[in-house]
């Protein structure tokens, strides 16, 4: 049996790992369009800070992503994130801390007491009997109030998926909240049921030392499969001899495919195959995002905690700053600072365009307004996502489910990766490790 995964971003590598895993004669080939794997999850160091390009780790709440790096025997280069990262900020008119009690909450200037009054509300709003999804603003207007949605969901929804309220189903990223509704009324109902059920914290963020890149190095040094990096695939295509997989001048026949890319770059390499299925793909959208580190040797500002989000209505020119010295203070030398800035997602798609000295002035411009810092950074680190995070927009479960009943027809080929089914690291890790057991199981 030949199996080739195309895409060796944490999807790509986690399926290749756990299919060597349970069948270590299978002959597996893995395609990366870059010359090392990791896809977003990537660590630059630069004249001794680690900058991360993409995510900087995953939440222990879920397993996956722990059970993946103890069987990848990678469990000494684990981080843990510092205290003071529980320590976050909302930036509205001024920097608020995030309320992490009734006490501090019932204080906070970030809503009015119109606003905490409709929130002890919830209790009393009926659930939604309307099939299909809903957008986050929709559910945060009934559920919780304008102003809390408008200020906390739709910081939030910057952070994680770089959208906005009005652009993002509740249903397809966040569907505990819509369980929580369903299953137990409201979202107070159902967190106090959870709570009883669940003794113990709720997960702490965790990282690898060195940055996320140390992990999947050592991840691909576990897998012994076939590399074929820095080869972009150009086509697939079908005969009866199998699935004809096309990277640069060579060409070789699977038994299995595995897709594990974006979704657009999917959608290229699939076209002669289907055209419908890749018009299906290419309509997943993504949200451009641009990452900007700003290191400097010393600086006047503790940078005491996680960082801060920014809200649409602060009118700024970035989503929000991650304190990274600060989560994990390996990320810079002794002594030294570093933070990274995001810019752009549905809110400022635009400004992901520009060249590197103009992100770099953007993201110290945010820095100046939002924590009053105009140092000039020692160090800089520019990374720009044209097709950043998925867009899980109002019909994506069921644009979802419909593209893979699609692809049903094609016996052997799979998709992967987080434009489908969560974008976050457990997500992508849970998902390609149950692929990879249907695949060695002969049910896929």
């Amino acid at each position: 049996m030949r199996t080739a995964i195309i895409g060796a971003g944490i999807s790509g590598l986690t399926t290749a790992f756990y299919l060597k895993r349970a069948q270590p004669d299978r002959e597996v080939h893995v395609f990366d369009a870059e010359p090392i794997p990791g896809g977003t999850m990537r660590t630059d160091t630069l004249n001794g800070f680690h900058f991360e390009a993409g995510g900087n780790g995953f939440l222990t709440n879920k397993p996956d992503s722990m059970q993946l790096v103890k069987d990848a025997g990678a469990e000494d280069l684990l981080l843990p994130s510092s205290d003071a990262a529980r320590k976050r900020y909302i930036f509205t008119d001024r920097l608020h801390r995030l309320p992490e009690a009734p006490g501090p909450f019932l204080s906070t200037g970030l809503i009015g007491w119109g606003a905490k009054l409709r929130l002890a509300g919830e209790f009393f709003v009926p659930k939604r009997k309307e099939p299909g999804e809903e957008t986050l603003q929709s559910f945060g207007y009934r559920r919780i109030g304008k102003e809390f949605t408008d200020v906390f969901l739709d910081a939030m929804t910057a952070g994680i998926y770089a959208t906005t309220p009005d652009k993002v189903s509740v249903n397809a990223a966040f569907p505990l909240v819509v369980r929580l509704e369903q299953e137990h009324g409201g979202l107070f109902r159902g967190m106090l049921a959870r709570r009883k059920k669940q003794a113990g914290p709720g997960g702490i963020l965790m990282s690898f030392k060195g940055g996320v890149g140390s992990f999947i190095e050592r991840l691909h040094r576990s897998i012994p499969a076939e590399w074929h990096l820095g080869a972009p695939v150009e086509a697939v295509a079908r005969d009866d001899a199998g699935y004809r997989v096309r990277a640069g001048d060579g060409e070789a026949v699977f038994d299995q495919v595995v897709v594990s890319t974006q979704a657009h770059a999917a959608a290229g390499m699939l076209r002669l195959l289907d055209g419908d299925l890749a018009e299906r793909l290419g309509a997943i959208e993504y949200s451009p995002v641009a990452v900007v580190g700003l290191g400097w040797k010393e600086l006047d500002h503790p940078l005491d905690g996680f960082g801060l989000l920014t809200t649409t209505s602060a009118g700024l020119p970035i989503l929000g700053v991650l304190w990274d010295s600060s989560i994990f203070p390996d990320r810079a030398p002794a002594g030294s600072r570093s933070v990274r800035v995001m810019i752009g997602g549905q809110r400022n798609p635009e400004l992901v365009q520009q060249d590197e000295a103009g992100l770099i002035a953007t993201a110290r411009e945010g820095v100046r307004l939002t924590m009053g810092v105009d140092q000039v950074p020692d160090v800089t680190f520019v990374q720009r996502w044209d097709n950043g995070i998925p867009s899980y927009r109002v019909g994506h479960i069921a644009a979802v489910d419909a593209l893979f009943a699609h692809v049903e027809q094609y016996p052997g080929l799979h998709l992967g990766g987080n434009a489908y089914r969560g974008i976050a690291m457990n997500d992508c890790v849970r998902n390609a490790r149950e692929l990879a057991g249907k695949l060695a199981a002969g049910s896929a």
